[in-house]
Parts: structure tokens; sequence; C-alpha cells
């Protein structure tokens, strides 16, 4: 009886400890809308490392000065 008792109070901690992940990840991911599956993804990437972008996506990003290289 002892067993079974504590194996429901593992699985009872389990599920209460994969709540409070997603509580927390839903208040990180409130706190900041730019990380994570949800962040804007209207640009498709970085073109300078050949994601298959067209021309034509990236020219805005074209007349931004580039950062010196080191």
């Amino acid at each position: 009886m002892g067993l079974y008792l504590t194996t429901i109070a593992i699985i009872f901690a389990v599920l209460c400890g994969g709540i409070l992940v997603d509580r927390i990840y839903q208040r990180f991911a409130a706190r900041n809308p730019q990380l994570g599956p949800f962040r804007d993804n209207s640009k498709c990437g970085c073109c300078a490392a050949g994601s298959g972008c067209s021309d034509a996506s990236c020219a805005a990003d074209a007349a931004q000065p580039a950062a010196p290289r080191r």
C-alpha cells in the first residue's frame, strides 16, 4: 500500500512540476516576445548566410551599413 501511495505522490509531483514550468515559460514569453517560437518571422533570416532568400526580400537590409568585421 505504501508503494502505491508513493507512486501516486510522485506522479502528482511530476504533474505539478510540469504545470509550474509551463506557467514560468508563459510569463517569460509574455515579457520577451522577440524570443521563442512566436517571434516575428516576416524576414527570412540572414541573407549573408545564403538562407535561400531572394534578392528582393533582403533589399531593405542592404541599405543599412554593415558592421565592421574583426
